[in-house]
Formats: C-alpha cells, sequence, structure tokens
C-alpha cells in the first residue's frame, strides 16, 4: 500500500514539475534562476507546488514584469513605491524559502543516489553519512542560487555577491535541515528501522518530500528574519 502511494506521489510530482517546465519554456521568468527553482520546488510539493507557480510565480515572468514596471514607473509616488519592504508578505517569504528547498532537493537527489549506489556509510550509519554530504552539498548549491538572485537585484560584483548569498543563505539552509534531518531521523529509526529504506526504494523518496516540506516549515521564519532585516532579496 505504502509503494503504491509513493509511486503515485512521486509521478504526481515529475508531472507538476514537467508542467512547469513547459510552461516556462513559453513564460520564463523575469529573474532566470527561479526557472529552476520552480519546477524543483514541484518535485516535493507536488500539485501545492504547481497552484503556488501559477498564483505567484506566473506574475514574475518577463514581459509581465516588464510591462509592471513600465506603468509604476510613470504614476506619481513611483520611487516611494520602489523602497526596500520592511515587512516581507507571506508569499516573498515562501519564495525566499524555496530558494532553500530547491538547493537541498537538488543536493539530495544527487548525493543520496551516490551514496546508496557506493555504500558510503559515516560512524557505521549511511545517515549520518547523508546528513553530512547532504548538508555540505545542499549549503553549497543554495548559495548558488542565492547568488543568482543577489547579483541581478544588487548589481553587485562577483565577489561582493558571493559574500552576499553567503550571508543570506547560511542560517536559511541550516534551519531548512533541521527540519528536514529530524523527519529522516523518524524515518530512520522508528518508522523503518529494519531494513532502513535506501534511495532505490520509492517509499525513500515519499519520506524525503516529507522530510522537504518540514524543513520548509523550520526555515519559514528564518527567512522571515532575513528579509526583513535586508539580508535576503524579497523576491
Amino acid at each position: 500500500m505504502l509503494v503504491t502511494l509513493a509511486w503515485i506521489s512521486i509521478v504526481v510530482a515529475l508531472i507538476c514539475s514537467a508542467w512547469i517546465v513547459l510552461d516556462l519554456a513559453r513564460h520564463p521568468q523575469s529573474m532566470a534562476i527561479m526557472n529552476v527553482v520552480w519546477p524543483v520546488s514541484a518535485l516535493y510539493f507536488g500539485v501545492a507546488g504547481l497552484w503556488a507557480y501559477y498564483r505567484v510565480g506566473r506574475k514574475k515572468t518577463q514581459p509581465e514584469t516588464s510591462a509592471m514596471d513600465g506603468q509604476e514607473a510613470g504614476m506619481p509616488g513611483h520611487e516611494e513605491r520602489k523602497a526596500p519592504r520592511r515587512e516581507p508578505t507571506t508569499w516573498q517569504v515562501a519564495v525566499g524559502t524555496s530558494h532553500c528547498g530547491a538547493g537541498c532537493m537538488l543536493a539530495d537527489l544527487i548525493c543520496d543516489f551516490a551514496i546508496g549506489t557506493a555504500g558510503i556509510t559515516l560512524l557505521g550509519s549511511a545517515l549520518w553519512a547523508e546528513y553530512a554530504i547532504d548538508f555540505a552539498a545542499a549549503w553549497a548549491v543554495g548559495i548558488v542560487f542565492q547568488y543568482f538572485a543577489i547579483q541581478p537585484m544588487r548589481h553587485l560584483r562577483a565577489g561582493e555577491a558571493l559574500l552576499a548569498a553567503i550571508q543570506a543563505d547560511t542560517l536559511s539552509i541550516a534551519a531548512f535541515q533541521v527540519g528536514m534531518y529530524a523527519w529522516m531521523a523518524v524515518t530512520f529509526f522508528w518508522l523503518f528501522p529494519h531494513p532502513h529504506l535506501t534511495p532505490f526504494d520509492p517509499r525513500y523518496w515519499l519520506m524525503m518530500q516529507i522530510a522537504m516540506i518540514f524543513g520548509f516549515a523550520t526555515s519559514f521564519p528564518v527567512n522571515r528574519r532575513l528579509i526583513r532585516a535586508g539580508l535576503k532579496e524579497a523576491m
């Protein structure tokens, strides 16, 4: 039963992600990195990720963003409205958190299959190896994602943009991993203590989808604070 549910969840997520990719081919995002973030987010949020894309992402396409900027530029008080927001909206925080999620999801996909194939363990456990390797990879990918968000918005030099990306995403990635790793521990030690799930079992990826959602939840308030403090861009 759980295997069937896992396959359904995986297939639905893949369909939603592919749907977004096809739509992005015709309606690319004004911020290029979001062309990656949106379909990757659907890999763990599934239908909810597809809904969020149409609810928010579709408003950030190149033509629509240019048209909106053009309309606002000609209106009185435009400069005041362009001032940075002090209190980010829920959607701005969610989109900011999705950067962390996309980095973590890609890192998990690549690293967990590699760990499973190579039989890598740390202190005799595959879980500890996944914790260590996934965190390093997720941090690196997350910094790259954040770099390509910050650099075009702030027009910084490469070194400055990289430093800003590290400041913006390190805490949020760490907070994301707290939620992820807590659910992974529940899966490893309680739900499937013996035999442990491997990346070649569809149930593993169902558990990983749930872990990603927990990670999103634990990272969300941290991202709100980072955006409010001006360390992370509101998008």
